[in-house]
């Protein structure tokens, strides 16, 4: 949803804007191409491998770090408010596409799954040393999987014959969970929840989305896109409400005072785009704007 996201920031020629998921570089090049010499673009990613990816272009600034550490970063580079913010959530095709990041489930690799490449939490650690309960309550609280409990099991009793490092390994384990027909679907979730376990993306987005309202100017614009519903109700949520799990907090007027005003309910991928690229079919685009 390129056009779509480049729409929405409603990028102002001289401003300054933050890519939150530099990737491939494809978003960044993209609000490049809208800013005048005077624009600056700061982008974050802490893959080393999309480091390297780095466009020369002296209005970029590629930061190597999680974007948790947004507002941290901004006021070292004496930035302390910009005019648009992106983050296109998730793992990038790169990443997929490298077999030896163990992100997918078609690649035989090492259970690895970090973004992180110097993060010291491995899906393999995780597997082999996470209690029952533990794995049970990730693939239930990060995937929605109705049979986490048994799922953890299983990878229990495996693991106690032999140590659980490899994704065709690992596959042919979840094997009886594994309906006909469904069996990407499946292990798709499976590995989703132990990535965001590994990479500790559920705790980094609620810490980026707290800082959004003080580092926006009034009228800055946020695109975010998620791609499942654990982080897309996170999203969803601090838009309306401004918080997580609260309603939101009353003035001493009884008014509610929101930072944001969604700016459409969310956009989709169109069947064109699904037809191009199959991993955006679960994408959703939500966007606001700074009161």
């Amino acid at each position: 949803m390129l056009n779509e996201t480049i729409d929405c920031l409603e990028i102002k020629k001289d401003g300054v804007y933050v890519d939150l998921t530099y990737g491939g570089g494809g978003h960044s090049k993209a609000i490049l191409n809208d800013l005048s010499h005077k624009g600056k673009l700061l982008a974050f990613d802490h893959d080393e491998d999309a480091i390297e990816n780095k466009i020369s272009d002296n209005r970029l600034l590629v930061i190597n770090q999680n974007f948790k550490f947004l507002k941290q970063n901004l006021n070292y580079h004496g930035y302390t408010m910009v005019d648009g913010v992106l983050a296109d959530l998730g793992v990038s095709s790169y990443q997929f596409d490298k077999p030896e990041r163990g992100f997918s489930i078609r690649h035989e690799s090492k259970l690895d799954m970090r973004m992180n490449k110097n993060g010291e939490l491995s899906a393999s650690e995780i597997l082999n040393n996470y209690s029952e309960v533990e794995l049970s309550n990730i693939f239930h609280e990060y995937s929605d999987l109705r049979n986490s409990k048994s799922i953890a099991k299983l990878i229990v009793q495996k693991r106690n014959e032999n140590k659980i490092l490899y994704t065709e390994q690992f596959n042919k384990i979840l094997s009886p969970f594994l309906s006909k027909g469904y069996e990407n679907k499946t292990l798709a979730k499976v590995y989703q929840a132990l990535r965001i376990e590994v990479n500790d993306e559920i705790e980094a987005l609620k810490q980026l989305l707290v800082q959004l309202p003080d580092v926006l100017k009034k009228g800055g614009k946020i695109v975010i896109i998620t791609y499942h519903s654990v982080e897309d109700r996170i999203v969803k949520r601090f838009i309306q409400n401004g918080c997580f799990e609260t309603e939101p907090i009353k003035d001493d007027f009884g008014k509610y005072n929101l930072p944001f005003k969604k700016s459409f309910k969310f956009k989709s991928p169109s069947l064109k785009e699904i037809k191009k690229n199959s991993r955006s079919r679960s994408a959703k685009l939500r966007s606001a704007e700074k009161l």
